[in-house]
Parts: C-alpha cells; structure tokens; sequence
C-alpha cells in the first residue's frame, strides 16, 4: 500500500471513530436533556398552579371536589385555548399540560383530563410515586407509560404540595406527554447528525490535504535523493518544519560525501596527471647531471621548464576550479553580452589564429545579454576557445554563433578537429578527463572544460557536446532572466 494510502486510512479510521464517538455521546444525551430540562419547567408550573389551587382546596367540605369551581373553569379555559406557536421553526398548535389535585388522603378532586383521557376524579393516588412522596414531604415525581409496550408513550408526572397556612392541604401533580418533546429531540438530533456529517467530511478534506501535502514533501525529498544518487546537481528542496530539516541535512550530508569523493578522485587523476611532467623532471635533471654537449643540456633545460609551466598551469586552473566549485552563484549579477565577450578573446587570439592559419566563420551574431559574472563567462568562453585552438587543425575554421531566444542565449563552438567518440561526449567537462591531440599525440588536463562547465552550471545553464562532421560542436546556454 502506498505511502499515501496509509496514512489517509489511518486519519480516515482515527477520525472516523472520534467523531462516532462523540455523535453517539451527543445523540444519546439530547433526549434525556430534554427531559430534564421539561422537568425542571413542571416543577415551576406545578408550585405556581399549587398556589393558586391552595384557598379553594382548603374550604372544600370532606368527600366534595373543586369540580366547578373557579380553579377548574380556569384550567378548563386554558384547555380551549388555541394557539400556533413557532418555537425557532417548529409548530406548537396544542396545551399540553394535564392537572389534577388529589386532597391529602391522595383522592383525587380535580382531573383536568389530557387528550381523549377522561378525567379520574375520586381514584385513589395515593399510591401513587408522586402523590405519596409528596404527601410525605419529599418530592414527588413519575413517568408512566400510558401503553406498556411503547416507550413515546411516556407521561412526565411532577406533584408539588398545596399548602394552607404552614400544612399539607393536598397535591397538585402537573404531567407532559414525552411525545409533545418528540419534535425538539427529533431536529436536535438530526442538526447534530448533519454537523457530525460535515464535521467528518471536512476532518476527512483536511486529512486529504494533510497526506497529500505530507506524500508530496516525502516525495520531493525521495527526488532529491535519488538525483544526488544519480550524481545530479539539484538545489536542496525548500520544505517547511522538520521535512525541510530533514532536506537541508541530506544536501549538507551530500555535500560532505561529494567535497570526500571529490578529494579522493581528485588526489588520484592529480596523481595520474603529476606522474608524467614529474618523470620527464626527474629524467632530464638526472642526465643533466652528467657531461652533456650544450645543445643536449639547452634541450633537458627546456624540457624542465616546460614541465614546470605544465605544473604550474595545472596548478592554478586547479585553484580556479576549486574556487567555482565553492561557489552556490555567480560572484556578481549584471548583464553580459556573450557576443561582445567573443569578440573580444577572438582580437586577443588574432595572432595566435594568424599563426596558424585559422579562420572564423560568424554564423549568427545576434546581439543580446544575459545577467552573470563577467569575469566568469569570459573565462568560461576563454577555456572554450583554447580547447578549440588546441584540437583544430592548421588551416581549418571555427564556426561562431550567438543565437537568442526568448528564454535563453545560446553560443556554439565547433572546430574541425578529430572530434570525439560517442562513448567520450558524456564524460567531456569532468576533471582530468581528455583526448589525445592529433598534432602530437598529447593529452590536456580535461580542467578547462571542467571550469567551463562549473561556470555554466553556476550560472544556470547547460553545456552540451555534439558529434560533427568534422569536428566537435560545442552548445553553451544562458538564460536570460
């Protein structure tokens, strides 16, 4: 399963089981809630009702009933009267409230009936949870179901005593059918049903966009990884909080394994390409140390002291590349005409062209800059042309042009030299790596392209070696924004 699949399912479950959790805790609590609080109204109505049934219940004779009296045409006028009552969108067209007033033997004297119940004037309540609880000094409260088996047929009953100068003269118990609630608990539970159900969907939109955002981090990072494997040059991915750590620590750790691998590569082609002059030193200094014609002797002198400028040209191009290399961008950002930079090493080399009977064949010139290090890309462009000098044959021409683009500048170079073998071309700009020249037979130091392409890569552009025939074509571009 897939990274992202994951970690969706586990936000998915972990989600999904809170917020079941939490509906069904709230589900379950509106109906009681509502009870409570339907209580709690009934426990005022029926003290307030209790007061006003006090007086006439305690001058009615023994064995009569408030049946007729002004307490009871009260009551019977407040079951006739009609309303359409809108309590926040849900209707209320009917009174609800059923009364009935025991004495303090818990006979029943007034039953103002509820419903299509008819009225239970002298039963005995006194047996009954909120009569007798009541009639002791307690409170008094019940639920009865008026059909056994169905439960919304619950009856709220809540009973307060009727007092008369400091004594019990009787009970007032006030009931609420459970059913008249029924629409409150039923929109509660549906309003919370619907929030729970978009509370879900968004907890389940942002755990989408948690995971993708997390898988993309985690992915980036995976790139980034496998192109420094590949030996890519990629810029550390910019990454928030502890990813981006995690980023700028493996391009840290992939800076210390290349700057190691680098050392180690470098020290054995430095090696390599030190053995020769330092053998050619060693030799000649050896025989000079012997009886030698002049003409001999002038000729290991001069051997030394091209060895030496060889040592020391490597040297310095080595010093120049390790300077690129520590570099994260150009030293400096202004525009640069990449054709004005040409022209200018071209006028330079005029006498060494001259020498050797080199032409220069302008196939494009087109004028426009690209933002960089002068200094830089007229060294770039000056290794460029040295190695064409180097592989041109006397005679032969150099192919110039300076195309631009919308996005880019793009400068070539080919020379008609001996070119380079497919397998070759991939390898062309690393450090020590060279062809033989076909004059003599001499291999260079690979430094130059490998500055070249330093400065390109510095720069953000690319260096690209083709085959031609003849001859080696050579494609530096910039961009230009």
């Amino acid at each position: 399963m897939h990274l992202g699949l994951r970690l969706l399912f586990g936000f998915f479950v972990i989600a999904g089981l809170a917020a079941f959790f939490i509906l069904r805790v709230f589900v379950a609590e509106v109906q009681p809630s509502v009870r409570e609080v339907t209580e709690d109204i009934l426990v005022d109505a029926a003290h307030l009702l209790a007061e006003n049934a006090a007086a006439e219940l305690a001058a009615m004779p023994a064995g009569a009933t408030l049946e007729g009296g002004a307490f009871a045409q009260s009551l019977k006028r407040y079951r006739a009267r009609e309303i359409d009552a809108q309590i926040w969108g849900l209707h209320k067209r009917s009174l609800d409230f059923r009364v009935y007033v025991t004495d303090a033997a818990g006979r029943v004297v007034f039953d103002g009936g509820h419903g299509d119940q008819g009225p239970a004037t002298g039963a005995d309540y006194s047996r009954w949870r909120d009569v007798a609880r009541t009639l002791r000094g307690e409170y008094g409260a019940r639920a009865t179901r008026e059909v056994a088996d169905d439960k919304g047929s619950s009856v709220l009953y809540v009973a307060a005593p009727v007092l008369h100068e400091g004594r019990t003269v009787g009970v007032l118990t006030v009931a609420k059918p459970v059913r008249t609630m029924q629409q409150f608990i039923d929109r509660a539970e549906r309003k919370i049903l619907v929030a729970g159900a978009w509370l879900l969907g968004l907890s389940l939109a942002v755990g989408v966009g948690v995971t993708l955002w997390t898988v993309h981090s985690v992915r980036t990072l995976r790139r980034y990884a496998q192109q420094a494997r590949a030996g890519e040059d990629q810029p550390v991915p910019a990454l928030p909080g502890e990813l981006g750590e995690l980023a700028q620590a493996m391009g840290a750790m992939r800076d210390r394994l290349e700057d190691r691998g680098h050392v180690e590569q470098a020290m054995r082609a430095l090696t390599h390409e030190l053995k020769s002059p330092l053998t050619a030193i060693a030799g000649a200094a050896e025989l000079l140390g012997d009886a030698l014609p002049e003409a001999d002797r002038e000729s290991f002198a001069r051997q030394i002291g091209e060895q030496v400028q060889r040592l020391r040209e490597l040297v310095d191009r080595l010093l120049e590349l390790s300077k690129l290399e520590s570099l994260r961008a150009p030293a400096e950002q202004q525009p640069v005409s990449l054709r004005a930079l040409a022209d200018d090493l071209l006028a330079e080399q005029a006498p060494a062209l001259r020498r050797r009977g080199l032409f220069i064949d302008w196939r494009q010139r087109d004028e426009a800059s690209v933002p960089g290090d002068a200094e830089q890309l007229r060294l770039a462009l000056s290794n460029l042309l040295a190695n064409a000098l180097g592989f041109a044959p006397a005679g032969s021409t150099l192919v110039w042009s300076v195309v631009a683009t919308a996005d880019a500048v793009v400068l070539g170079l080919r020379d008609q030299g001996p070119g380079v073998a497919d397998y070759a071309l991939p390898q062309l700009g690393q450090r020590f790596f060279s062809t033989p020249r076909e004059a003599d037979g001499r291999k260079g130091s690979g430094l130059g392209l490998a500055i070249v392409r330093q400065i390109v890569l510095l720069h953000g552009g690319t260096l690209r070696f083709e085959q031609a025939a003849p001859g080696l074509q050579v494609w530096l571009s910039l961009p230009r924004r």
